[in-house]
């Protein structure tokens, strides 16, 4: 019996280790380039404080240690969300084997590892990537306190869930969540004090934050007010078609992103709880149904991001795990094909095309408008670099109409320098918040205009000449993308950018 258990070790880690490989040899692939989140947290860990206007701070110090330890580079920041990847399903696995057996704990990791948030959480360094590895660290460690009664582990959660506010601000979800069960289960009584201490150590992640936001006129809480509808509810505008319209769009989002393949099974593992009403099995689910809610009622106002809830559904794999163990043949092998078709098929795309069974130009086709916003940055790079030199400029500063563009240049222009952005409508972000382009007024630099989406300036920064006009078109394995406008400009006059007045 122990050498079974013993292999269900080893298949976890090979099956892990696998999938992180795939992760990497999909980072090194040439044409793949940073996404454009990506490459904005980048450049905060290139601009380092307390906290940032839409996010903590946890993302930009993670990528400023992997780059200062393996350059900057897509390894440099994606590591970060690989080994995220591999945290989140060694927890599920030693969670799942802590409440019922290694092999629970090896078809747990395997669930999560194929729900599509993961892929996406442990592929993009985003700052998803964190908060799900300490979201589900701190079900874990909160668990096992509240089973075992010890102080020790109320601790280690507290500390997890201060770590998950410093990922993002969400991780907050975990105290009503795990109020709610305290208080189902009867355990609020003897679980009180510990769960103050935890409440206590967990509010020192929310420091940084207090701090960032004193200074800067609480930008960040009114951006995350703006997010949830609160400066754009117009009441004699509300219609509840397209309240219902969204969430219907929403609750289908939902069923995707932890895998339609394995939609049979969810609603087995649904029916299983309903009808046992078993106190570990509402512990696992309680989080993340909790977060399904909250953010179902705020796409009643607004629409909500697919991956906004995501990272609270870890303790579903487990709990379809154990479900699976109970469950006749025939819904084993249902689930299991669910399981490997879940992990399989992305892994596939994700790998370099070995065998060629990738390379007819439909698929291709495809291909690019499913990674459309990882391609071409490196190309534009290069080719403003090239302009730079057949034109011999010197005193140059590049910027953009979206702080996108303007931060996959910062990454893969040479010498990785601070890029700029004129607001040309678009809501506030980061770089509003940063020095601007007014230092350059009147200082006979060079400006390179870069926009996907104008023309023109239109008004925005004024100069004294234009040296330069073209329209760059890169290819992706020969299909043609959209064009992208390079200015460039000498000595600018006057610099008038858009004031956002929306978070």
């Amino acid at each position: 019996m122990a050498t079974d258990q013993a292999k269900y070790s080893l298949h976890f880690w090979l099956l892990t280790l696998g999938l992180a490989v795939t992760k990497i040899l999909f980072t090194l692939r040439p044409e793949i380039n940073l996404f454009t989140e990506e490459a904005h947290y980048w450049l905060w860990s290139r601009n380092m404080a307390w906290h940032y206007y839409s996010k903590p701070p946890l993302v930009a110090l993670l990528n400023l240690l992997s780059t200062s330890l393996m350059g900057h580079t897509e390894i440099a920041v994606r590591i970060n969300a690989i080994l995220s990847g591999i945290g989140v399903a060694w927890i599920t696995f030693l969670f799942g084997s802590y409440l019922y057996s290694k092999k629970v704990g090896f078809w747990s990791a395997a669930v999560i590892q194929g729900m599509p948030f993961w892929w996406l959480a442990s592929t993009f360094h985003v700052t998803d990537s964190s908060l799900t590895f300490f979201w589900i660290l701190t079900i874990y460690f909160s668990y096992r306190g509240i089973k075992e009664e010890k102080k020790g582990w109320w601790v280690a959660a507290g500390i997890a869930t201060a770590v998950g506010l410093m990922a993002k601000l969400v991780m907050a979800l975990i105290y009503p969540s795990l109020l709610l069960f305290l208080f189902y289960n009867k355990k609020w009584n003897s679980q009180k004090i510990n769960f103050l201490i935890f409440f206590a150590i967990s509010s020192l992640g929310l420091v940084p934050l207090v701090i960032w936001n004193w200074q800067n006129h609480f930008d960040t809480f009114k951006h995350l007010a703006a997010l949830a509808g609160a400066d754009g509810i117009d009441l004699k505008q509300f219609k509840i078609t397209d309240a219902v319209n969204r969430f219907i769009i929403y609750s289908n989002e939902q069923l995707a992103i932890i895998s339609l393949l394995l939609l049979p099974s969810w609603l087995g593992m649904i029916y299983f709880i309903l009808k046992r009403k078993n106190a570990v099995m509402a512990f696992l689910v309680t989080p993340g149904i909790s977060a399904f809610w909250l953010f179902a009622c705020l796409s009643l106002i607004d629409e909500v991001n697919i991956n906004w809830p995501a990272f609270a559904y870890c303790g579903f794999a487990i709990a379809l795990g154990k479900w699976m163990e109970l469950q006749t043949k025939s819904w084993k092998v249902i689930s299991k094909w669910g399981i490997f078709l879940s992990i399989g098929l992305p892994a596939i795309f994700l790998l370099p095309d070995f065998a060629k069974i990738k390379s007819n130009k439909l698929f291709r086709i495809k291909e690019q408008k499913v990674i459309v916003r990882l391609l071409g940055h490196r190309n534009l790079a290069e080719r403003i670099d090239y302009l730079k030199d057949s034109l011999a400029i010197q005193k140059d500063f590049i910027f953009s109409d979206s702080y996108h563009t303007a931060s996959e240049l910062s990454f893969y222009l040479s010498g990785h320098p601070q890029t700029y952005v004129l607001n040309m409508g678009s809501r506030k972000n980061q770089f509003d918040l940063w020095n601007g382009m007014e230092k350059f007024i009147g200082q006979k630099n060079t400006g390179i205009f870069v926009s996907w989406n104008f023309d023109s300036m239109e008004g925005g920064a004024i100069f004294q000449q234009l040296i330069h006009e073209e329209s760059f078109l890169s290819t992706y394995h020969g299909i043609p993308r959209r064009a992208v406008k390079i200015q460039i400009w000498k000595n600018l006059l006057e610099y008038r950018p858009n004031i956002p007045s929306s978070y």
